[in-house]
């Protein structure tokens, strides 16, 4: 299933694409998509459902975040090969963690405010992960059986807020609308291997990034694993599982957001999102 959310922000309702591509109306069945409703038994009952007999959104307009809300919003850092390389830092041991704010999240299609006080706005194109049941201390060889599905996102990063202002990393990548996620909820079924995905970005029309799931270092079973031992992961949980080579902070000379920059970002069949960056204001 591909589920979304569609409507003015704060007022989103749910959906699910059809085989036709047809945006289908679930508010009837779920209240919306977050915790508990995208568990892999809540998955379960809308697979049940005749698609056919749900009524068809003619005109959805804006697409929301596929997710209202997330308990958490987790992050990998420099777990693709190429990109560590290019950051000039060692391949890490284990994987780093660190936390977005949840107040971060946005829609696929959202502007991305460059926030006030910013020099060094950047672009991440990550495979995130949808947690879909309770997981604490779980085999590798389990991880992927507790994911409910998969989406896009773009981890839009602070470099100056991030790196030179001390503290964790998530002082740079928590301003609002820094969490770009979806369009779709792409459930786990439909993905398969979460290892053979392509993972591209390109900013004003150029290809920055331009890589595939097969480049990270640590896997989404590695990954799954590795966080269960330290804590419960729960339903509506979020993991953003790093980003490739191609980031603003690896060219030379570096390149950052400015206004009016446009992002394209896409991970192989689970939807592109479209974002223009704006001064807030």
């Amino acid at each position: 299933m591909k589920l979304l959310r569609y409507g003015p922000q704060g007022q989103e309702k749910p959906g699910l694409l059809d085989a036709e591509g047809r945006v289908r109306d679930l508010s009837g069945e779920v209240a919306d998509f977050a915790g508990d409703a995208v568990s892999l038994e809540a998955l379960d009952r809308l697979r049940g459902l005749d698609v056919s007999a749900l009524p068809v959104v003619e005109e959805p307009g804006r697409i929301g975040a596929c997710l209202a809300s997330v308990p958490n919003f987790f992050c990998v850092g420099l777990n693709y090969a190429k990109h560590a390389a290019e950051s000039g830092m060692a391949i890490p041991p284990e994987p780093i963690l660190f936390n977005k704010a949840t107040s971060a999240l946005s829609g696929p299609f959202d502007a991305v405010v460059i926030p006030r006080n910013s020099e060094k706005s950047d672009w991440e194109v990550e495979l995130g992960v949808v947690i879909g049941r309770e997981c604490s201390y779980v085999s590798e060889a389990e991880a992927l059986d507790y994911v409910a599905g998969y989406c896009t996102i773009n981890d839009v990063s602070e470099r100056a807020f991030q790196i030179e202002r001390g503290g964790q990393w998530m002082k740079g990548k928590s301003a609002p609308t820094f969490g770009p996620t979806g369009p779709y909820l792409v459930t786990a079924d439909e993905v398969g291997d979460p290892q053979a995905l392509r993972v591209t970005l390109k900013l004003n029309g150029e290809t920055v990034q331009d890589s595939d799931t097969s480049d990270m270092i640590f896997t989404v079973a590695q990954i799954v694993s590795h966080m269960s031992q330290f804590m419960k992961l729960v339903p509506g949980d979020i993991i953003a599982t790093g980003t490739p080579s191609g980031v603003g902070m690896g060219m030379k000379p570096q390149r950052f957001l400015k206004p009016g920059d446009v992002m394209e970002v896409e991970v192989q069949g689970l939807g592109a999102q479209r974002q223009e960056a704006v001064a807030a204001s």
